[in-house]
């Protein structure tokens, strides 16, 4: 398709099931990493991802399934990285083939642990990636409801408006809406801040705080996330378009929303610890806190304390109520 040429989706979780089902809405073909050879095996057999989102079936026909990453990214001119933020620095640096010139789509949602970086800058940096090659898909979209044609709205940001453009008819359908942006770096920051803020409302629900204060988090997570998104890559950007905002409350808010539920355990009174082992699938929120910690203590220092209250949470052993207890007088 024009620009973007043959499309892999690298990922086998939810949100790489539901790409891949808009993309077939409007490509003859795709490749489709799955790191497990048994996995395809029952793909190709049930025409359904048998793990994830498994109400949904697939023209397997139209599929180029690929256990080898190098293999499905050789055949493409577009990648578009569906990995869950835990596990994406193990297998991206698997890839060995030359992949500057191609098309990055991250659909990450996380940043790179132990690196501390937004993925399509990791990318950039390790593999030679251009900027304008770099697209980023963000804004309030669970994959449940994409993959089940709800009505949807994605953000994708690239420098290269016209490739975001190009890139939003390849997923776009009558219930999903794409909007286009030029602020990469704003969107990825978004979307790991919004899962530490969902675990912070997840939190709020369990200890009963009530609805009254959960609406006070939720208004002064907005101003955090606004503080040190404008610090650390300053740019003209209204925090309360789609991308921002609207992810910000489907994740804060949403009985889909891994990070809330992950967070509610915790203010019920379960360790962090038991309540890891309970999430069927990762929160990726919770890591997002420890590098999001980091990165602000490192480099722009901006007023974040429900960042903090979270961290000294999840890091620190610190209870629920006694964190809380304390950001509440920073509340406006």
């Amino acid at each position: 398709m024009g620009r973007l040429g043959k499309i892999a989706v690298i990922g086998a979780g939810s949100w790489a099931t539901a790409l891949a089902k808009l993309l077939l809405n409007n490509n003859d073909r795709i490749n489709w990493y799955v790191r497990r050879q048994e996995r395809i095996d029952d793909f190709i057999r049930y025409h359904r991802n048998t793990v994830y989102l498994s109400d949904v079936t697939f023209d397997t026909a139209r599929i180029d399934f690929y256990s080898d990453i190098n293999a499905a990214v050789a055949d493409a001119d577009t990648l578009v990285v569906a990995i869950p933020s835990p596990y994406f620095k193990s297998e991206a640096e698997k890839i060995s083939a030359d992949i500057s010139g191609k098309n990055i789509v991250s659909a990450v949602k996380g940043l790179v642990p132990g690196d501390n970086m937004i993925v399509t800058e990791w990318f950039a940096r390790n593999y030679g990636c251009a900027d304008s090659n770099l697209l980023v898909i963000g804004g309030p979209c669970h994959a449940e409801e994409v993959a089940l044609d709800h009505l949807s709205y994605l953000t994708i940001g690239c420098h290269d408006l016209e490739k975001s453009r190009e890139f939003g008819k390849a997923i776009a359908g009558v219930r999903l809406k794409t909007i286009h942006s030029e602020d990469v770096e704003g969107i990825e920051y978004a979307a790991v801040l919004k899962n530490v803020y969902a675990i912070a409302s997840g939190m709020v629900n369990g200890m009963k705080a009530g609805d009254n204060f959960k609406a006070m988090l939720v208004c002064n997570a907005v101003r955090e996330m606004r503080s040190f998104i404008d610090a650390i890559y300053p740019m003209d950007r209204d925090i309360c378009r789609s991308a921002y905002l609207g992810d910000l409350l489907v994740t804060s808010y949403s009985l889909f929303s891994r990070n809330h539920n992950f967070g509610a355990m915790i203010g019920k009174g379960h360790s962090v610890k038991a309540a890891k082992m309970e999430m069927e699938m990762v929160a990726e929120g919770y890591y997002g806190t420890r590098c999001m910690y980091e990165i602000n203590e490192a480099t722009v220092r901006v007023e974040m304390p429900i960042l903090d209250c979270v961290y000294r949470i999840l890091y620190k052993g610190e209870s629920p109520k006694s964190a809380f207890s304390r950001i509440f007088e920073t509340f406006a």
